[in-house]
């Protein structure tokens, strides 16, 4: 039997504290996502981002376990005083994969295809990316709640 290698967590851009979740690609993956994150809201005083949060974690774990192969689904969070910010992590394949409903206005009687739209409407930003040169494949899907900045 062979050691575990830990992996490196890497620093929070925004200050404050990180956690990761790695689940199996399952139709419980979306389930155990929420509960981390609620759980880690609730811990970290942030009990008023919950729903929110609840929702968006839902609807990227969802797509992951939908629209790509991946053996496993990680959820990344980094939390500060003002904001939280989780990224969801697949290696389906090239960036876009998992962004098989990409946010549209279109037919309201659509079952399918609005998630990231009701993401980009309740976050104070969100994103895509990949896993880049260190991890060629992995497609990022990332959103930030929290209190928008005041400016003068």
């Amino acid at each position: 039997m062979s050691a575990a290698t830990p992996t490196p967590v890497q620093p929070n851009p925004l200050g404050g504290e990180s956690y990761c979740l790695t689940l199996p690609n399952t139709a419980n993956a979306p389930r155990l996502a929420r509960d981390f994150l609620t759980s880690l809201l609730r811990v970290s005083r942030h009990p008023g981002l919950v729903d929110d949060a609840r929702l968006c974690v839902t609807e990227l774990v969802t797509n992951a376990h939908r629209h790509t192969r991946t053996p496993l689904i990680r959820v990344h969070v980094a939390v500060n005083r003002k904001r939280v910010t989780v990224a969801v992590t697949d290696d389906g394949g090239t960036a876009g994969t998992a962004l098989a409903r990409t946010p549209r206005t279109g037919d309201e009687q659509e079952e399918h295809g609005r998630g990231l739209v009701l993401v980009e409407s309740l976050a104070l930003a969100w994103g895509t990316g990949s896993g880049g040169g260190r991890h060629p494949g992995r497609t990022v899907v990332w959103f930030t709640l929290g209190r928008p900045e005041v400016t003068a």
